[in-house]
């Protein structure tokens, strides 16, 4: 059975999604009044995320598709991705800015790494069909 095509308008809003929450994130990092090393952690964090959701994105499709993945690297995915929300949710709790820069960061953040987990689910179908 052929797999049908991911639509270009769909290919489209991930990146969009992926640009619009990491390009806001940064450059509300650019603009935020905080010393550079809260800068630093929340990029970090934002780096760190991103790649763990790439990876469990792939792992998971993987096991999906019956290719071996190991229950260490299964685990060690999906422990990256949850601890890079709870580190992002920590830093935020304890920081001294306006809510309302919390819940940018948060949404910024969320919207990403939903980006990011997008734009690689369409990448590997787009794969798949040539």
């Amino acid at each position: 059975m052929k797999k049908q095509n991911v639509s270009t308008a769909f290919v489209a809003a991930s990146w969009i999604a992926l640009g619009a929450g990491m390009i806001g994130f940064i450059v509300g990092l650019a603009r935020a009044e905080m010393q550079l090393n809260e800068k630093g952690y929340y990029f970090t964090i934002l780096l760190y995320g991103l790649f763990a959701v790439v990876s469990l994105q792939k792992a998971v499709r993987d096991r999906l598709e019956n290719i071996k993945v190991t229950d260490i690297y299964y685990g060690i995915c999906w422990f990256a991705t949850l601890s890079s929300i709870v580190l992002l949710a920590i830093g935020l709790w304890n920081a001294t800015i306006l809510p309302s820069e919390k819940g940018f960061y948060g949404f910024a953040f969320l919207l990403a790494l939903f980006g990011a987990i997008a734009v690689q689910k369409n990448t590997r179908d787009n794969m798949l069909q040539e």
